[in-house]
């Protein structure tokens, strides 16, 4: 039981954390913190937080558990106020889409605390963002990756790791690096190419004639275009050595797929959408 939950950032993850955790009675009181008034009395009017603030030394008093729900490019400031206020005692967690950055936070504004540190990443994104985004059951059946640091103790790892079970979610655990050479692969190049073929689509000519006829196709594959600029600026930047790893290989396999249909080789063509088609009805999430 946490007597006092602090969530910094009450968007979709740590508002759904807060929500789950509630239901759960595991929680006696959330403190929410944001640079948003609005949305910070959008979250007490539904109740996904207890108490706001706008400041973090005074919130976090008494704090048993924080959890940085922020984009990452905002974390070295919120690390550096949480720096002279955290309690002793307090665990401190992150949902970060990125961990080598994070983890070298930690270590350049908590090096006093980093046995207390748990760096982690919920998959659980959407493209809807802020406190009404927040729901109960979001890490349902959902991946949990942790990264704990060389210096986190195993009691905190294991609380935190209690938690997000209690959400529902399946934990994992991995090394930092591990972790941020397969998102970039699986989460950041996707979204670098929706928006990418967003804009793509907005230079054209008949660009609103296109918009106008799109259908699922279109739907399906940009939908996280939609996804928080903010955030995935951060994010992209943040990885952006195996991001650009990734982009290489990905040109090359585009590469191909054009040399093909400059050839008219459909059985080129068909042997890699089988491939692709394939592994993809195969996949089960």
């Amino acid at each position: 039981m946490l007597n006092k939950l602090v969530i910094i950032g009450v968007g979709l993850i740590g508002g759904s954390f807060a929500l789950d955790l509630k239901r759960a009675r595991l929680v006696r009181e959330v403190v929410g913190i944001g640079r948003s008034e609005a949305n910070l009395a959008r979250a007490l009017q539904l109740k996904v937080i207890d108490a706001a603030s706008q400041d973090v030394a005074s919130a976090v008093q008494d704090a048993d558990l924080v959890l940085l729900a922020t984009p990452v490019g905002q974390m070295a400031g919120v690390m550096a106020q949480l720096a002279r206020a955290l309690p002793h005692d307090a665990i401190v967690t992150d949902a970060g889409s990125t961990k080598g950055d994070v983890a070298a936070l930690y270590r350049a504004h908590l090096g006093h605390h980093l046995a207390r540190c748990v760096p982690g990443h919920p998959i659980a994104g959407s493209d809807l963002s802020g406190a009404a985004a927040a729901r109960y059951g979001l890490f349902e059946a959902k991946k949990v990756v942790l990264t704990p640091l060389e210096e986190t103790s195993p009691e905190a790892l294991a609380r935190v790791r209690l938690l997000w079970e209690a959400c529902g979610a399946e934990v994992l655990q991995m090394s930092a690096s591990e972790h941020d050479a397969v998102f970039a692969a699986v989460s950041h190049l996707p979204h670098v190419l929706a928006f990418a073929y967003v804009n793509s689509l907005l230079a054209r000519p008949d660009a609103a004639s296109c918009l106008q006829l799109a259908g699922s196709g279109f739907r399906d594959f940009t939908r996280i275009a939609g996804s928080h600029p903010e955030m995935w600026r951060d994010i992209v930047l943040a990885n952006r050595g195996p991001l650009l790893a990734d982009l290489a290989a990905f040109k090359q396999q585009l590469d191909k797929t054009i040399a093909q249909l400059e050839a008219g080789d459909a059985a080129a063509l068909s042997a890699d959408f089988l491939a692709a088609s394939q592994v993809r009805s195969g996949w089960k999430r």
